[in-house]
């Protein structure tokens, strides 16, 4: 009887540890980080998606060493990443690299960077998916 007491409340601490740290980013591995960014942005608000998805491949682009870059994002919230980004963002700018060159600041970035994506989302109709097209599926009749 001990025993399974023990045993609940060990689950539920590990549960109750798991669920608390939703918002971070896992960084134990390169699997569990990518899963974690996902799942952080599929849960952020609709304006702070891609300003969290430029950020997290910013960094990583920066960091190209899986070591450094799941250090960098261990047990980060978006906001950490996003202002870890813009750090970046302002060093390379300051150092006058050629691929941020072209903006003047982050927010310039993400407004160009919102505006590809709707340019893209307004145009990604399938060719084939006109009227009248073959259908696959079957009628379905009673018996």
């Amino acid at each position: 009887m001990k025993a399974s007491h023990g045993y609940l409340a060990l689950s539920l601490v590990l549960l109750l540890n798991a669920c608390g740290n939703a918002n971070q980013i896992n960084a134990s591995s390169m699997k569990t980080a990518h899963k974690s960014a996902t799942w952080i942005k599929e849960h952020l608000p609709a304006n702070q998606r891609v300003e969290f998805e430029t950020a997290y491949w910013a960094l990583r682009k920066q960091l190209m060493d899986d070591e450094a870059f799941l250090k960098a994002l261990d047990k980060k919230t978006a906001v950490d990443i996003i202002e870890l980004a813009k750090a970046q963002f302002a060093a390379s700018k300051a150092a006058g690299a050629a691929d941020v060159a072209a903006y003047d600041s982050w927010e310039q970035m993400m407004a160009r960077q919102i505006e590809q994506r709707g340019l893209q989302d307004s145009g990604a109709v399938d060719p084939k998916d006109k009227k009248g097209y073959p259908r696959v599926d079957y009628k379905m009749h009673a018996m």
